[in-house]
């Protein structure tokens, strides 16, 4: 009996309660280089982990152009061409304040970058460096987006 009810739980209760996940955009900036194409990655504010800049949709702005707001803000990049259609996707859990995790899926939109400033809304809290794919590809922690990273 409890290998019944556990089998069910497991099966058909559990994922019926589950929500879905939330949906996050992010930008993954890059360049061409002298040796070859350079992604830009900033620090987290959180634990100073190397990631892309992303974020929530922002109302009354697409996917590529929140994604290209999100890089603005946290990465400094004033101007790019983005796609219009994503390039990949990562899963992950977003540990938020209050200590609950929640699980997010991030739509990636690749943003070639054209102008880039100095001065930006989260400069002073961010660190940010240009740097081969495959070296992000090691930095970051999502297999997903280390997929991504390693096919750019």
């Amino acid at each position: 009996m409890t290998r019944t009810l556990t089998r069910a739980w497991e099966e058909i209760v559990k994922p019926l309660l589950r929500r879905p996940n939330r949906l996050q955009v992010a930008a993954l900036c890059y360049r061409t280089g002298e040796s070859g194409k350079e992604v830009l990655m900033i620090t987290s504010r959180g634990t100073g982990r190397w990631i892309i800049p992303k974020g929530w949709p922002i109302d009354g702005k697409n996917g590529p152009d929140s994604a290209l707001q999100e890089a603005w803000e946290e990465a400094g990049v004033r101007k790019a061409r983005v796609s219009e259609r994503p390039i990949g996707e990562y899963n992950y859990m977003k540990r938020h304040d209050n200590g609950t995790d929640e699980p997010v899926t991030t739509l990636i939109f690749a943003a070639e970058v054209e102008e880039l400033e100095d001065s930006y809304p989260e400069a002073a809290e961010r660190n940010r460096q240009w740097m081969s794919p495959q070296e992000a590809a090691t930095l970051v922690h999502e297999p997903q987006l280390q997929d991504v990273l390693r096919k750019l």
